[in-house]
């Protein structure tokens, strides 16, 4: 039997091999951005040396030439899609490249699979999967191997490269937040998560046994605002809520005016929080105490890894803020029963 044929060698080996950082190398075979005259020359070493071929799609991405860029997201109307949207636009075309989105609301397994296909049908140089839905998720784990791709998302994924925002801290933050006013527990209004129960419940979760505190059951509720307020109304009937979390800030807003039909008042009678920081947050009556989480910078951080790391496994991780706003205070001492 003859020697069996060595691999051939990555952008890995020639950064290993050069001592400097994966990204460095991408940027010296694109001439994406500059680099040292020493880092160049040890690069260039290694890329002879170990007879580096680069893959196509990194040079696309890097600069070299135009490319198209594959966006998959479950959906493309909804504020934290829009702004994602929007941030890995306007990153992708300031470097001279093209982004094609693939909207895949309401698609079945079938139907998934075909968009994914048709969206991968004309050459591309990368993907970027909007991972914050069970439409995303599968998308992203079906695309095809050697296609680079990044994932933005609220949860990790395994052997991916992605940007994550720590959906899980900014909600432990709040429901910390919440228990220091001296609410004694936090009630949660959950929106849908792409896989388990999401990093929004499980920060709410981890701040209430933290603390001691009791865990109530988690109120189920959509992504529509108004299929929301029904659940407000609920939570009107229920003397010992005092404080409510709720998964995004639309859904905030449809809990806040079910409790305004029935007369609670927020946050005298009830406090109520949201997450992401939608811009009419700080105008809503009254202003919607929130975690931002920055979908722009999400969208450009995520073009950036896509750009800097054709291949490869990475993850970087952005912490949200906690925004105080007047839609939560200290529970109110000897509050009267609620007349319903």
């Amino acid at each position: 039997m003859g020697e069996a044929t060595a691999p051939p060698a990555t952008i890995k080996d020639v950064a290993a091999l050069a001592g400097v950082s994966v990204p460095t190398v991408s940027r010296y075979l694109t001439g994406a951005a500059r680099i040292s005259d020493d880092k160049r020359a040890r690069v260039a070493a290694a890329v002879a040396k170990l007879n580096f071929t680069p893959n196509p799609a990194a040079r696309a991405l890097g600069g070299r030439a135009p490319g198209v860029v594959a966006v998959l997201a479950g959906n493309t109307s909804r504020y934290g899609y829009a702004e994602t949207l929007r941030g890995i636009e306007e990153a992708a075309r300031a470097d001279g490249h093209l982004v094609t989105i693939t909207a895949l609301d309401g698609a079945g397994e079938k139907e998934l699979g075909a968009a994914v296909g048709l969206a991968l049908s004309q050459p591309v140089a990368g993907v970027i999967v909007l991972a914050f839905d069970p439409a995303g998720v599968a998308a992203l784990n079906g695309l095809p191997g050697g296609v680079p791709a990044v994932a933005l998302s609220g949860g990790r994924f395994d052997g991916r490269a992605q940007i994550v925002i720590d959906e899980d801290a900014g909600a432990f933050a709040l429901t910390s937040h919440l228990l220091s006013l001296g609410h004694p527990t936090v009630h949660h209004v959950r929106v849908p998560s792409p896989e388990g129960e999401g990093g929004r419940t499980e920060g709410w979760r981890r701040a209430l046994l933290a603390a001691g505190r009791p865990v109530p059951a988690i109120i189920e509720a959509s992504w529509e605002p108004a299929e929301a307020r029904p659940l407000g109304r609920a939570l009107a009937g229920r003397d010992e809520v005092t404080a409510v979390f709720c998964g995004n800030d639309e859904v905030a807003m449809g809990v806040m005016a079910g409790l305004r039909d029935r007369g609670v008042r927020v946050p005298r009678d009830v406090s109520v929080a949201g997450f992401d920081d939608h811009p009419l947050a700080q105008l809503w009556d009254p202003a919607l105490t929130t975690v931002a989480q920055d979908f722009a910078e999400l969208g450009r951080r995520g073009w950036q890894l896509l750009r800097d790391r054709a291949v490869g496994e990475s993850l970087i991780t952005l912490t949200p803020d906690l925004i105080l706003r007047a839609s939560t205070a200290a529970p109110r001492p000897g509050r009267p029963a609620r007349d319903h």
